[in-house]
């Protein structure tokens, strides 16, 4: 066995909820604002915040909410989703965030498999609520803001301050986000206290956050990634946080310039547009440090242009839902472009050869398995499912291929179940992707494999074509041609306005596939 364990030293994990850990700095800074809703500037200080969380708790409790209970939480970014969050942990209560994006049929589900009690929500989607909780133990949908006839306000749910209820750190879910994992159906993530406190520790070195900043998070906080990298984290830190309800770039370069913003998270597709498009050269983007990529593989052409353009290291990180959700990230000084960076903290891996089980030495490309204290405690109510992803050791299967050099720097190469055969050879779509985004004529690119009666599968590349831009499907042929080996050679190539995408930026493969047939 070969275990790639973290060049970082181990860190402290403290015997605390996740509250008190996010919370650990309001005391410190009690008028420095938390939270600001970046279109309307509505702002809450760390003390106004910790108030609000206790009364929310208070409220819950008062309705007779606690342990063993769930409500739903379905919501753009705005301030008060933290204290909706938070106060349903200091009550006991777990969370289901849920995609406001969702369809009626699809908000149900979830609802339905996580036993939720209240839906909390704001007025643009509470038709969307009204028709999801038939059907469910949903008993009130109570509504952030404004609450349309029907509704509860939620000032209403507002009691006489409550502490933390006891939990036992390991063992209590806190959230229950819903990821379909390596495959099916999406499934209930139950993720602890200790989960949740062990993350945030881990990668607290790695980002490096000082403490002055101010942070963009335009990145959904119903995502793992917006809810613990962005919301958690950077409270955790006393950072201030202009919160985003969707992306618009000129919206997003306009609060980076004028509220002087250091930190920005995001996903490739928005790395995509500050390499590329026009309108970043009209703003002053001279605060930003860093720029965090996550939730997808990010090029490293791409981020090397869109670093040298802004003027900050643009660097990626690697995690998963079900942990909590990071592995791997890129400490101050160790950007290497491409790579995900190095193992967290407290966390060991594997590079495991998906058909031999054997463990890869360096620079072998396996599935890669991941062991920490943020690995969930299990999918709800879906022991086989949990089986088959953490095994009987403790080894989270990603499902993701990936490799680690002699420096400790993973890189991941393509999901498993995502890579093309084509006669035998292994086709990583995500390394097409990232060569057709280096024609000048590409904006964006999708690749995916589709059945061929000689090959088994060749490989279809979906084309978003720039602006006043044109190419032909015979171009594109030949620059892969000119780059990749003679089986990656693209044949088949399908003109697109859009690739379609996850709210986290994941190419939605099966769209394509019915896009495309």
């Amino acid at each position: 066995m070969i275990i790639y364990r973290s060049p970082l030293a181990d860190v402290d994990i403290p015997d605390t909820t996740v509250t008190h850990h996010v919370l650990r700095r309001a005391a410190e800074v009690p008028d420095r604002p938390a939270l600001i809703d970046g279109p309307s500037g509505r702002a809450y200080t760390y003390a106004q915040l910790a108030a609000m969380i206790a009364s929310f708790a208070g409220g819950l409790a008062a309705r007779g909410l606690g342990p063993g209970d769930t409500i739903a939480l379905m919501s753009p970014n705005i301030p008060e989703y933290a204290v909706a969050f938070h106060g349903a942990a200091v009550a006991g209560v777990a969370v289901s965030t849920v995609n406001p994006t969702y369809t009626a049929d699809e908000v149900r589900f979830q609802l339905q498999d996580s036993g939720a009690l209240l839906l909390v929500t704001v007025a643009l989607f509470v038709d969307t609520a009204r028709e999801a909780i038939a059907g469910t133990d949903v008993t009130d949908i109570v509504v952030i803001g404004e609450a349309p006839e029907g509704t509860l306000p939620v000032t209403a749910l507002f009691g006489a301050p409550l502490e933390q209820v006891p939990v036992d750190l390991d063992d209590h879910v806190v959230v229950l986000p819903y990821s379909s994992g390596t495959t099916g159906l999406p499934k209930g993530v139950m993720l602890t206290h200790r989960n949740l406190v062990a993350n945030l520790c881990q990668i607290e070195g790695g980002l490096a956050v000082e403490d002055d900043e101010v942070a963009l998070a335009v990145l959904p906080f119903f995502h793992i990634y917006g809810m613990q990298v962005l919301m958690n984290g950077l409270l955790a830190q006393g950072v201030t946080i202009i919160t985003v309800p969707r992306f618009d770039l000129e919206q997003v370069l306009g609060l980076i310039q004028d509220q002087r913003v250091t930190r920005f998270f995001a996903v490739p597709p928005i790395v995509l547009a500050l390499a590329k498009h026009p309108l970043v050269d009209s703003y002053d983007l001279s605060s930003l440090r860093q720029i965090f990529s996550g939730a997808a593989p990010l090029s490293a052409e791409l981020a090397l242009e869109a670093g040298a353009r802004v003027g900050c290291e643009v660097v990626q990180g690697y995690g998963m839902t079900e942990m909590s959700p990071v592995s791997h990230l890129t400490p101050p000084g160790q950007f290497k472009a491409g790579t995900c960076g190095v193992t967290v903290p407290n966390a060991e891996c594997r590079i495991v050869d998906p058909v031999t089980g054997a463990d890869q030495p360096v620079d072998g490309e396996g599935e890669l398995w991941v062991r920490g204290p943020m690995v969930m405690k299990g999918y709800l109510n879906n022991p086989e499912a949990t089986a088959l992803t953490v095994d009987a050791d403790g080894w989270l299967h990603t499902g993701d291929i990936g490799a680690i050099d002699a420096d400790g720097h993973m890189t991941i190469v393509d999901r498993v179940k995502e890579l093309i055969k084509v006669k035998g050879f292994q086709v990583a779509p995500a390394e097409l992707e990232a060569l057709l985004l280096t024609h000048p004529s590409i904006a964006d690119a999708a690749v995916i494999g589709i059945p061929d009666e000689e090959s088994g599968e060749v490989p279809r590349a979906f084309i978003v074509v720039k602006p006043h831009q044109s190419l032909t499907a015979d171009e594109v042929t030949d620059f892969t041609r000119q780059h990749v080996a003679t089986y990656k050679v693209v044949h088949d190539v399908v003109f697109t306005e859009a690739i379609p995408k996850s709210a986290s930026g994941k190419i939605l493969r099966r769209m394509l596939r019915d896009q495309g047939s």
